[in-house]
């Protein structure tokens, strides 16, 4: 152990010495630094700002006038997702998938405010959040560290000398892995304290510490990696050359191939086809405005049947509003089909990318690190679904003021003239039937059991790693 800590100083001094590992590290930290604080700042606005829209949005529901039950049907409303205290770090999905919906009867809308979407393409590239900086950035600069660990010991002749000493290779090559690590963690010392900001706001102390451990794997597999090829190479120039293809090919190709591959493996309906195929369903539903429709005829004659009369004007409820339950709940479970079919085949999607994760670790690091911080897919899709369903209800819950509150008489007539109008409006109590809105995380179990699969992918790394280095020290042998 006294070896390898001398090793570690000594390779810390020639850093110092230098000054090019010392300008790198610094360079690396403080764009770590400045990443994680001014996107800690953006999604800190981000979270107050859509808290009040969303209750402004639920107010404004709320204070609206007398109206005609189907008149706030249209009206709508929307709700709005928090970012994860993790998203400061992490923000996953949420810049590509949207942040608020529009929530209205007899449509189901998609997320807005994409803030890639939104986004030129330079915009895009300049999007430098931290967990981009320390999944592919940080690689890179570990690079420029230690890409000569070894080999300017095989190029000044030091090697031998050491190994003719008595030095042990497993030593020698721990106490410069050492070094490396430590080095790479200054770098990863903001994420520490912005995770440690994220539990102060909230999230669980077993999500931040195992988010922060994934990272330290993903740290620990690529000084592996620097430390194996300078290991192996006869000159700093080739193992430089080497490194960089590997980070191409390891941070931008193989992911990129992941995503291509997924999308031809498990292809998906293009939106125009989808939206194609949905219309041509819901002609056959019917049209939930038109109560003469020949859909509803069954539903027309199940309710003259069941209270005994003969015609819509005699029920004791209004039929109108009972046509609008119906064909909204025969609407939604259509749009719900469709819904589900696109939501899983965008899962089928990411979950063969995500099996690229045991061919580079940046796809293993990316996947556990959105799991984690609940900023992936599933998680957007719970969104998804947690808005439709308070859609339905808000508006089935009108509808059924529509039916119950408002004569039949008053409502066909409701465009006579403007007593006739009036007469067709509810008394604005009855908007209390909206609930509110709160989109939370999913629950820390939830989270690390879904990240499990990746925290595996990253264990792996590892192991190869371990067997890289110990086929390097054979092969310096």
């Amino acid at each position: 152990m006294i070896a390898i800590t001398k090793i570690t100083w000594d390779e810390w001094r020639f850093w110092h010495r230098t000054k090019l590992a010392a300008t790198i590290i610094v360079i690396g930290t403080l764009l770590t630094i400045v990443s994680a604080i001014v996107n800690t700042v953006e999604m800190q606005n981000a979270k107050h700002e859509r808290e009040h829209m969303q209750q402004s949005s639920e107010a404004k529901f709320l204070e609206q006038p007398d109206r005609h039950p189907h008149r706030m049907v249209h009206y709508g409303h929307y709700v709005f997702r928090s970012p994860s205290p993790l998203s400061i770090i992490e923000p996953g999905v949420d810049s590509f998938t949207g942040t608020s919906i529009f929530l209205e009867g007899h449509r189901q809308n998609s997320a807005m405010f994409s803030d890639q979407r939104q986004a030129s393409g330079m915009t895009r590239f300049s999007s430098l959040t931290p967990s981009f900086l320390l999944q592919v950035l940080v690689p890179l600069f570990i690079i420029m560290i230690g890409y000569a660990s070894v080999t300017r010991e095989k190029e000044a002749g030091t090697l031998n000398i050491m190994i003719t000493q008595g030095v042990n290779l497993w030593h020698l090559l721990m106490g410069k892995y050492l070094a490396l690590v430590s080095s790479a963690l200054l770098m990863l010392l903001p994420l520490v304290i912005a995770a440690i900001w994220a539990t102060i706001n909230g999230e669980s102390m077993v999500i931040t510490s195992s988010f922060v451990a994934g990272y330290v794997a993903y740290i620990f597999v690529w000084c592996g990696i620097v430390l194996t090829v300078s290991a192996l190479s006869q000159k700093s120039s080739a193992s430089f050359v080497t490194l960089a293809c590997l980070w191409i090919v390891l941070c931008i190709l193989l992911p990129r191939i992941g995503s291509s591959s997924a999308a031809a493996i498990a292809p998906s309906q293009g939106k125009l086809e989808a939206d194609f195929a949905m219309l041509e369903e819901l002609r056959k539903l019917g049209d939930g405005h038109d109560t003469s429709d020949p859909a509803f005829e069954q539903l027309k004659q199940n309710l003259l049947a069941k209270y005994d009369v003969s015609k819509v004007e005699d029920l004791p409820l209004n039929f109108r509003g009972a046509v609008a339950q119906f064909s909204e709940k025969q609407l939604t479970e259509l749009l719900n089909k469709f819904a589900e079919k696109r939501m899983q085949e965008e899962l089928a999607q990411a979950n063969i990318a995500r099996q690229f994760g045991w061919l580079t670790p940046t796809t293993a690091i990316r996947s556990f690190s959105m799991m984690i911080s609940g900023t992936s897919l599933e998680t957007h899709h719970r969104f998804l679904r947690e808005a439709e369903k308070l859609r339905f209800d808000f508006v089935q819950s009108l509808n059924k003021v529509h039916q119950d509150t408002l004569s039949y008489q008053a409502d066909m007539n409701r465009n006579k003239d403007a007593d006739s109008t009036n007469a067709a409006r509810v008394d604005a109590s009855n908007w209390q039937v909206l609930s509110s809105f709160s989109f939370t995380p999913d629950t820390a179990k939830t989270r690390l059991t879904r990240s499990m699969p990746y925290g595996i992918q990253l264990l792996f790394w590892l192991g190869a790693i371990g067997l890289c280095l110990r086929f390097a020290v054979r092969r310096i042998c």
